[in-house]
């Protein structure tokens, strides 16, 4: 079973309390009507698939309803770190010398 942790409400929690919602940090073009259909294919549907840590937004759906980011090795499935929406990625290299520790 995956455990998820909340950093809003501080818990770890099985990951049926939580809804996967997508990639983290895609950015939404500031005026829609003047991006190209190219380009607005390229914002709603292509996403990065990598092997290896991935950057993804969760939804405390049973809990707090709350959004955040989490970094997960999509190879492991292990989660790394949990994040509050809004804050800045965190920086990979530095994460993974800490856990190495």
């Amino acid at each position: 079973m995956l455990l998820i942790h909340c950093p809003y409400c501080d818990e770890l929690l099985p990951e049926a309390e939580f809804a996967y919602a997508g990639e983290a940090h895609i950015v939404r073009p500031e005026n829609p009507s003047d991006v190209s259909d190219e380009e607005w294919e390229k914002f709603l549907f292509i996403r990065a698939n990598v092997k290896g840590l991935h950057f993804e937004r969760w939804r405390h759906v049973h809990g707090c309803g709350r959004f955040f980011n989490a970094v997960r090795d999509t190879v492991s499935d292990k989660i790394l770190i949990t994040y509050k929406a809004g804050e800045p990625k965190p920086d990979l290299e530095k994460l993974l010398a800490e856990l190495d520790r």
